[in-house]
């Protein structure tokens, strides 16, 4: 009976221990006048952490602390554009002129906190599925499309200038421009991307209410807890985020960690690209700086540029990289 009584007791200190502790981090988070989590600031998502986990890492989740020390430092080597030499090539750059100097680059020094080896992990190899066959002939013969140069709706968004792989949706780290802004109303909640300049109204609601396809797609959210959900499907299929299909659906996650911290989390599905879904994590880390005004040139001018080469070599009997026409000559067309 003594022991019986002594272990309700121990259960009954140890579950309001708990209580407590879960009441003071809820009450701890600083929420708006609407009584939501305030998640509001300009945050960077920059990290020299990979999106997919490296191929001679698979079976290796996590770093150990002098592991990510030595493997940031041989990154930033690696992709410092200051040190590649033009006709050798390097950081994915073939033999030619390298696109632009270090100077202009803000890609993060360092690995995320935790110390994965990739963004993504689900699957738990740490890399996105591979294709499906539907994706593989969608993906070729949008290939064939840009690299053929036929008209400007060939080429890809970035070169247009009109939407990045990067600055979302979903927030994926690049070279540059890794910053956002997220502002709150009772209403809304805005998140305005430095990369391209784009700024995503959405509404809290619980139905899509899509009157036309977007390059972001039709976004609605709402809270999960604490948890800011906001799903995304809609999108204007034939330039979507990493060539995904009209059936992309995505979802966004974001919690407060601690003052200074957001956890960014999302999940991909479309059926006519993968057979599973994949998702992937990356912490939004405060930042004091102003985003900046976003000016993309290569809209402006390079597009013209490019079209112009492919239609001056097409008429010299070549490609646009120089080779035979007819051949199957390739032109990488983004960073």
């Amino acid at each position: 009976m003594q022991f019986r009584v002594l272990s309700t007791l121990c259960l009954t200190l140890s579950s309001l221990c708990v209580a407590t502790a879960l009441t003071a981090q809820s009450t701890s988070i600083p929420r708006t006048e609407y009584g939501h989590p305030d998640i509001q600031g300009t945050y960077t998502y920059r990290t020299l952490t990979p999106l997919n986990r490296p191929p001679e890492l698979a079976d290796k989740p996590t770093l150990t602390a002098q592991e990510a020390e030595e493997w940031a430092a041989y990154e930033r080597q690696r992709q410092n554009r200051d040190l590649i030499i033009d006709s050798v090539g390097g950081a994915g750059y073939p033999p030619g002129v390298i696109s632009y100097n270090e100077f202009w680059y803000e890609r993060g020094v360092d690995t995320i906190a935790d110390l994965r080896t990739s963004l993504i992990y689900d699957p738990a190899n740490g890399r996105m599925p591979a294709l499906n066959a539907v994706g593989k002939e969608r993906a070729a013969l949008r290939e064939e499309e840009v690299r053929m140069s036929a008209g400007p709706e060939a080429r890809t968004l970035a070169d247009r200038c009109l939407m990045s792989g990067g600055g979302g949706p979903p927030l994926i780290p690049g070279s540059y421009n890794n910053n956002i802004q997220i502002v709150q109303t009772k209403n809304h909640v805005m998140i305005v991307s430095e990369m391209i300049h784009r700024a995503r109204i959405i509404p809290f609601a619980t139905e899509h209410s899509t009157k036309q396809l977007k390059w972001d797609g039709d976004s609605i959210a709402h809270w999960d807890g604490d948890t800011l959900v906001i799903d995304t499907k809609d999108f204007y299929y034939a330039y979507n985020s990493r060539g995904t299909s009209e059936k992309m659906q995505l979802q966004e996650r974001i919690t407060r960690l601690d003052e200074n911290t957001l956890d960014y989390d999302f999940t991909i599905e479309d059926p006519l690209s993968w057979d599973q879904s994949w998702s992937a994590r990356v912490p939004l880390r405060i930042t004091d700086m102003p985003l900046y005004e976003y000016a993309c040139h290569e809209g402006n001018h390079g597009l013209a540029g490019i079209l112009a080469g492919w239609r001056r070599y097409e008429s010299m009997g070549m490609n646009g990289d120089g080779s035979p026409l007819g051949s199957s000559g390739k032109v990488d067309t983004e960073e």
